[in-house]
This record gives C-alpha cells, sequence and structure tokens, in this order.
C-alpha cells in the first residue's frame, strides 16, 4: 500500500507541476488542470443558455457603449499578447459583450471572452471611462484564465480531476454550476478558493488592459469610490461579493496607477 500511495503521490505531482503556467503581465504561477479547448465548449454553451434565458438589450446607447469598449479593450488586449508572443492563449477566444436588463449592480465574464454587463451597474460606471474600469477587470479574467484555475482547484479537491481531464462521471450540471460559479454569475453563489487574489490580481491586470485601450485609469479609484457609497445600504451588490474591500482596493489600484499611466500615455487609442 506504501508503494502504491507512493506512486500515485508521484504521479499527481507530477501532473501539477506540468499544469502550472504563468499568468500574463502578473507573471504569478497557477495551476490549470482543465484542458482549455474543453472549458471553452462549457463556457460558449452556457453562455447562450444564459442569453436565451434573460432579456438582452440590442442598438440601445447602452448597449452599443458596453460593445464599443468591450471590443477597444479586446483590441489593445490582442495586440499586447501577440506582442508578447502569447497570441496562442487567446487564439480560440470568442468575445462578446452583451448587456443584460436587469437591476442588479454586476458584470462577469466567462472563460473565451464571454462578458455579460447587467444595466444595474452603469448609473456607477457613469460614462465610457467607467464601463472601461469593469471591462478591463472582466477582460482580465478571462486573460489571466481565472475561471480554469477555480475550476481545477475545486475540482482537484474532490478528487475528480484524472491525468489533466474531467472524470467521465462527473455530473455535467455539477460542472455547469460550477463554472457559473466561478465567473460570478448570480448573486447568491458560495466563495471558491482563492477569490479574492483572482479580484485583485483582475484589479491590476484590468487596470493596464483599460489604459492600453486608451481610457484613462485615474478613473479606477473614482469608480471603486462610487462603488463604496453604493455598498454602505442594505443590499451589497453581487459584484462586491467576493472582491476585497473597498479600502483595500482602492489603495492598491492607487499604488498601480503610475503604471498604468504609463501605458495609457503610449495607447494609440487614445
Amino acid at each position: 500500500m506504501k508503494k502504491i500511495f507512493a506512486i500515485c503521490a508521484f504521479v499527481y505531482l507530477s501532473l501539477v507541476l506540468y499544469a502550472c503556467t504563468s499568468v500574463p503581465l502578473t507573471g504569478r504561477t497557477q495551476l490549470k488542470m482543465i484542458p482549455r479547448s474543453e472549458i471553452h465548449r462549457m463556457s460558449f454553451s452556457a453562455y447562450t443558455k444564459f442569453l436565451g434565458s434573460n432579456n438582452v438589450l440590442n442598438n440601445t446607447p447602452e448597449a452599443m457603449s458596453v460593445q464599443r469598449v468591450g471590443f477597444r479593450i479586446k483590441a489593445a488586449v490582442e495586440a499586447y499578447m501577440k506582442s508578447q508572443k502569447l497570441g496562442n492563449k487567446i487564439q480560440d477566444f470568442a468575445w462578446e459583450f452583451n448587456l443584460v436588463s436587469e437591476n442588479t449592480v454586476n458584470a462577469w465574464c466567462m472563460p473565451g471572452g464571454k462578458v455579460a454587463f447587467y444595466t444595474g451597474i452603469l448609473p456607477i460606471c457613469q460614462d465610457e471611462t467607467g464601463i472601461a474600469v469593469v471591462m478591463g477587470h472582466e477582460v482580465a479574467h478571462a486573460i489571466a484564465e481565472h475561471g480554469n484555475e477555480r475550476m481545477s482547484q475545486t475540482l482537484m479537491i474532490q478528487g475528480l480531476l484524472i491525468a489533466g481531464s474531467i472524470a467521465a462521471n462527473v455530473d455535467p450540471s455539477f460542472l455547469n454550476d460550477l463554472l457559473l460559479q466561478a465567473a460570478g454569475v448570480g448573486s447568491q453563489l458560495g466563495l471558491l478558493a482563492f477569490s479574492r487574489l483572482h479580484e485583485s490580481e483582475a484589479d491590476r491586470m484590468g487596470l493596464i488592459f483599460m489604459a492600453m485601450a486608451g481610457y484613462d485609469p485615474a478613473e479606477a479609484p473614482r469608480f471603486w469610490d462610487r462603488m463604496a457609497q453604493q455598498s454602505r445600504g442594505s443590499n451589497v451588490p453581487a459584484f462586491l461579493s467576493t472582491h476585497p474591500s473597498n479600502e483595500t482596493r482602492i489603495r492598491k489600484l492607487n499604488e498601480h496607477l503610475p503604471v498604468a499611466q504609463e501605458y495609457y500615455k503610449q495607447s494609440t487609442l487614445r
């Protein structure tokens, strides 16, 4: 039994080391054990179902603003990834930026670039630069592949990963719920491991992404100050459910602002 345990431990450690990669921009080492093609297949299917069961706005001024900001940040991020020879990491992304008519203060991004904004967050955004704060943050989740990382951690803890693939006997509805949870869809979802680390990393990356796209990153601390005012009411916005405190977030954003401002000055999309 000891020999079998040692072999299993060796195989497990080998898989973990093999599955370790680095997050663009931050360089943080992360664990991703679900094949990108597999998680994107699940993501695209779940996103399509979500759109079919919600009131998606098209061709309204607000919807067009969300799409305009989304595609502008997408262009900047793709140029950056290509310049870093990381274009292969996003070559199978299928970007979408949709606005959902729902009075919920929330936005999220599924793996593979599937973004949803809720109309309830737009008054806090105020304008397209405010939208860019949120959009940069959500796009950062996709670029950092936080959804894959969260799902891998949870499945690994439960012993549901075999040789880097999802075990065949895992309930598909469980995987779908786990995917939605990892993306932050909904307001009553349980927390996954390291979610605050992911949120802080998305803040840092998103600040730079919006700057690359020609949006003034100085708006980010102001946006979160408005969000802090909103969260002082009885109902905490869903967007804050797994996030660091507003005070911590604003302090860290201000720390990262000088670097982001350099990207903003060099942006050709201003």
